[in-house]
């Protein structure tokens, strides 16, 4: 068992320490013109440690500056990590507000009781989060899609080799200035479908936001982008028929009849907020939205027919992302034109909306920090 004894959450203020030498506003500015995605960081990030019997403690907000650890930590061995991703926005009115943020801080937690980690409270995770978004602000691009891309993420740090949970863990947030996700530029990404790997299984870590599912996603990846794709869909374990999810994004259909579809969280599939979010703004719509299985074969034939007309990926990165078509060992098909299709547009506008606060927010999810 994780020894869960924590600090109460009120007592666990964060120790502000100012980078010595920050970023030159000019040179922050450069590097917002086109950030990219993942490659330009802000000046600062946080971090609290947590040790079985003293529970978490040490909270700072500090230089961003290189991790050092022992050959023998454990996280090298016996990979001991999770992660999470969100995003601060800059609303129309000038503001700062996250989206949905206590939804991460619950997966984050999950994550953790799958991995046999110390769990983070909810109090934590936000307080970390709000505190580093008010101190980087500046940071966030005022180009088109621009927001503050921030990465929390925890990992074992004792020292020991046996395979067992860590008694030890560093909780850290970094930031990102980010832009568009996919660099192709195309309306719309086409999708290589993985027949000889497999993403996750019935039982294992499909459900946990953890580091290992990603690196075994990567060498399909790289045969997508081999086939000319820019993705890689994958199928279920067991049958090899059931379509599951992207390397990095939860999967939506949309049908002739006007409805969406999206496959059902089983525990394979990442339970995805942007996913969850369509579903609840679907619902608003008056669009009709199942979570039901959805086999690879008969979306050719939906496809082919005309009864499959859109689809799109969504995650916290791509937000939205029309699907032009799927590609296979046996060949490929397209979706509807191969363009982005109202639907998917419709529900991009609305989502974004929200977050952009140029929509009215009828269910409380923007966190708004100023």
């Amino acid at each position: 068992m994780i020894d869960d004894t924590l600090a109460p959450a009120a007592s666990l203020a964060f120790a502000e320490t100012t980078h010595p030498a920050p970023v030159d506003a000019n040179e922050r500015a450069r590097l917002l013109e086109n950030p990219g995605f993942g490659r330009v960081f802000t000046d600062h990030m946080a971090t609290v440690r947590y040790a079985a019997g003293k529970g978490w403690h040490d909270a700072r907000i500090e230089p961003r500056a290189p991790l050092t650890m022992d050959s023998a930590t454990s996280v090298l061995h016996y990979a001991q990590e999770i992660f999470e991703g969100l995003k601060a926005y800059r609303l129309a009115d000038g503001g700062t507000a996250l989206f949905r943020p206590e939804m991460n801080a619950r997966r984050f937690q999950s994550s953790a009781r799958r991995m046999a980690m110390a769990e983070l409270p909810e109090d934590i995770f936000l307080s970390s989060i709000r505190t580093i978004v008010r101190r980087e602000r500046d940071w966030i691009p005022a180009i088109d899609g621009g927001a503050l891309y921030l990465r929390p993420f925890m990992f074992a740090t004792e020292v020991f080799l046996g395979v067992k949970p860590s008694a030890e863990y560093l909780y850290a947030v970094i930031a990102s200035s980010v832009g568009g996700y996919f660099k192709s530029g195309a309306p719309a990404v086409t999708l290589w479908v993985s027949e000889d790997y497999t993403r996750a299984a019935p039982g294992g870590t499909g459900a946990a936001k953890c580091g290992g599912n990603y690196a075994t996603s990567l060498v399909a990846q790289a045969e997508a982008i081999r086939q000319g794709c820019d993705q890689v869909l994958f199928l279920d374990a067991a049958e090899r028929r059931w379509i599951e999810e992207l390397g990095g994004m939860n999967i939506f259909f949309v049908f002739a009849d006007g409805s969406i579809a999206t496959p059902p969280l089983t525990g394979t599939i990442l339970p995805g907020i942007t996913r969850d979010s369509l579903l609840t703004i679907a619902a608003d719509l008056g669009i009709t939205a199942r979570e039901e299985p959805y086999a690879i074969d008969q979306a050719r034939k939906d496809a082919e027919s005309g009864r499959l007309v859109e689809a799109f990926a969504c995650g916290t990165a791509a937000v939205v992302t029309p699907i032009a078509g799927m590609k296979m060992k046996a060949g490929g098909f397209q979706i509807g034109d191969g363009r982005p299709g109202p639907l998917t547009q419709r529900l991009h506008a609305a989502l974004t909306g929200i977050q952009r606060g140029t929509a009215e927010d009828v269910h409380g999810w923007l966190d708004r920090l100023d």
